[in-house]
């Protein structure tokens, strides 16, 4: 959810994109008609391109806007999966993009600088929306209770025999047996400071007092459900394979980690144009909540079902759109 590109490389690929022909997006790949969401006579006929990054969740959450917005009238683009959190951004601001969902963990640390999170998750959605939008002229709206933050995750037979349950309950169980503690982790948030060191500092160990295997992403739950390897290990907190593998989250009872709950995001210009959408977006946005979009994950991931049928069948489902 998280992996930023380097800037050089990120404005590279927004540079192949547009050289490529792609700025304006292809035709989703399917047609939806209105359900709850009805046509908007200011947004009828409108070209609007959606963007998204390239993993699971944010192709979910582009289609979702795809189908919402074309139910509502709008001729609608895609230019989901794109390469990168900082290639997706330059793509919105550079106007090859009109809206997408974002993380307002991710924008308030990773674009805006900041290096503490904001507790609370409407406290920290005000917090991103108001200094981007006088930094950068972005808009933030329609947030969703949905929160893809960061966690440590374990297996039940690790659980019940540590006795962990909590982060403290981690720390604890680090400073009296490291081994016992070993965690799998990727590499980045080995190093990022709103990952595994700051949340070390926190809890009050010594990041380097813990045997870390460094491990891709998706090889971690696998891992980490089997308990030999990684006793613990770092998960997403909206990751469909916790459910299927049984893992067990592990409490974040000092809130380090930011919040980072899924946002519509769009240029103030083109917001200012188009205010319908906040009105079309926000009763769909309401209804994304963590479990909701877990399910979603899981039918993917796990399921492998395509990210563009999984969404348009939510979306049909919740009774707002029609095939």
């Amino acid at each position: 959810m998280r992996n930023v590109a380097l800037l050089a490389l990120s404005s590279l690929l927004v540079l192949a994109t547009a050289a490529c022909g792609l700025s304006s997006g292809s035709t989703p790949p399917f047609t939806v008609t209105s359900g709850s969401i009805q046509k908007v006579p200011s947004l009828d006929g409108v070209k609007i391109t959606v963007g998204s990054k390239e993993f699971t969740e944010q192709a979910i959450l582009g289609y979702i806007i795809e189908y919402a917005l074309m139910a509502a009238g709008a001729d609608v683009r895609d230019l989901t999966s794109i390469v990168g959190s900082r290639s997706t951004r330059d793509a919105e601001i550079a106007g090859q993009v009109d809206i997408t969902y974002e993380y307002t963990g991710t924008g308030w640390i990773n674009y805006l600088g900041n290096e503490k999170p904001v507790i609370g998750e409407r406290a920290q959605f005000e917090a991103v929306r108001d200094q981007d939008l006088k930094e950068n002229k972005l808009v933030w709206t329609a947030p969703a209770p949905m929160n893809n933050t960061y966690a440590l995750a374990t297996s039940k037979a690790v659980a019940e025999r540590t006795g962990v349950k909590t982060l403290s309950d981690y720390a604890a169980l680090v400073n009296r047996d490291p081994n016992a503690a070993r965690v799998c982790l990727e590499t980045e948030f080995r190093s990022r400071q709103d990952g595994f060191p700051g949340m070390a500092r926190a809890y009050g160990f010594p990041p380097t007092k813990v045997p870390v295997s460094i491990l891709q992403g998706g090889i971690i739950y696998q891992a980490t459900a089997g308990a030999t390897e990684c006793p613990f290990g770092e998960v997403f907190t909206t990751d469909g394979r916790i459910k299927s593998l049984g893992l067990q989250l592990l409490t974040d009872d000092k809130q380090f980690f930011p919040n980072y709950n899924a946002a519509i995001v769009m240029r103030e210009a083109f917001a200012k144009d188009h205010p319908a959408i906040e009105q079309v977006m926000t009763p769909v946005s309401n209804k994304l909540t963590t479990d909701a979009i877990t399910n979603l994950n899981l039918k993917v991931d796990v399921g492998g079902e395509e990210a563009a049928v999984v969404a348009r069948d939510w979306m049909i489902a919740e009774g707002f759109v029609r095939p």
